[in-house]
């Protein structure tokens, strides 16, 4: 098998359970081998330490996804769809649609699935897991046996791999709307366009917690997208919901939720988040409870200040639209902000803002996104719910 070599001392994140290689941590690379192609890594002193995707042309040139040196195919992928949708069923017993395969987290590295129903939506972002799409595909019909399989080729993170390609409906007849049930409360999906795969399933478990701080309260959720942290302070007894977002289709979406749940009168504003959020039609509100959950503001390293003193003025100006008593959730969903950036963030908003506050939550993503204690990249999103005073 063609095989890579590392640099004296730069096998030891990999050895204690990292599973990336960066470019500049190869000392030799050896046989030539093409993108995506699966070769075996080993130390400065010749230790073998497993197989893995190897691509030149990507800062993360070598994907660990085995320490032994053993036969990939579609046996070895179905063993790892298997385990990986047996967490997930024993995570959310009552639950079909949750995500499946966590790439990093699911030891297949660049690799995404997630299952809506009776339908999988699969996305391939490393070079390595694309050469393999058809094993990994195939694995999937056998562990899974979906419906349908959609390929969402549209992520950015492709770019940074060398890939391109359009999404692909891989096998059956794809629904243009396939309609899920995530804590009590039903979604219309589209998972050949909607966002990411259709929906964000990250969220799931902090939208649990927020029903219970919305009861005979008056509620603002901005950004709200399709209407999941609204529809979850509704079913937490809220007595009224403003949903607000920038895209009028989402707006759509999220009214045919709200009237697939029973609701009705649904009261949605067009706008720019944080321009209603500064605006006086929102101050004059009087919100019990306000809920921001932004885009990721911080893309990369070199965009951190200015996305941290993005999340910093956004956080402080909702907080101002609470009186003393009031509820205030937040997330972030960029990697580069850590969950102690993200704390300090929020002090800085509250206290900007005139106001004290106690955590009353404090969480990360859903535990169908699980974390790899040795590799921090698969920590993203950090979510609180705060008592504003």
């Amino acid at each position: 098998m063609k095989s890579i070599v590392l640099k004296k001392g730069e096998e030891k994140r990999v050895k204690s359970g990292h599973q990336w290689v960066f470019s500049n941590e190869i000392k030799d690379v050896f046989a030539k081998p093409q993108i995506g192609e699966i070769v075996e890594c080993y130390d400065s002193s010749n230790n073998f330490i497993g197989i893995g995707f190897y691509n030149p042309h990507s800062l993360i040139a070598f994907r660990l996804i085995s320490r032994k040196n053993e036969i990939v195919d579609t046996r070895f992928w179905k063993e790892r769809i298997q385990k990986a949708y047996d967490l997930r069923k024993q995570l959310y017993p009552n639950q079909n649609s949750f995500r499946v395969v966590y790439g990093e987290s699911d030891d297949i590295s660049g690799f995404v699935l997630d299952k809506y129903e009776d339908y999988c939506v699969a996305q391939f972002v490393s070079a390595g897991a694309d050469n393999n799409k058809h094993d990994i595909l195939d694995a999937v019909q056998e562990v899974i046996k979906p419906k349908g399989i959609m390929v969402r080729n549209d992520s950015h993170l492709r770019k940074l791999e060398n890939l391109s390609g359009e999404n692909e409906i891989y096998s059956g007849k794809i629904p243009d709307d396939i309609l899920i049930t995530e804590n009590d409360i039903k979604y219309y999906v589209n998972i050949k366009s909607g966002q990411k795969t259709g929906f964000f399933f990250d969220q799931r478990d902090n939208r649990k917690l927020f029903q219970k701080y919305c009861k005979d309260k008056k509620v603002l959720d901005c950004f709200t997208h399709t209407g999941s942290f609204g529809l979850n302070a509704l079913k937490g007894g809220a007595k009224e919901v403003i949903f607000v977002d920038s895209s009028r289709p989402a707006l759509e979406m999220a009214n045919k939720n709200y009237e697939a749940n029973g609701y009705k009168d649904f009261n949605a504003i067009v706008a720019d988040a944080q321009e209603y959020i500064c605006s006086h039609q929102a101050q004059a509100e009087n919100y019990e409870v306000v809920n921001i959950d932004p885009p990721g503001l911080i893309k990369s390293k070199k965009d951190f200040h200015a996305g941290y003193k993005h999340y910093a003025k956004l956080n402080e100006q909702a907080i101002r639209l609470l009186k003393n008593g009031g509820i205030f959730a937040t997330s972030s969903c960029s990697h580069h902000l850590s969950m102690s950036d993200f704390k300090k963030m929020l002090q800085e908003a509250v206290s900007k803002a005139g106001k004290r506050a106690i955590f009353l939550e404090l969480s990360t993503q859903a535990k169908d996104h699980p974390i790899l204690i040795s590799m921090p990249e698969t920590e993203y999103l950090k979510f609180a719910i705060l008592k504003i005073f």
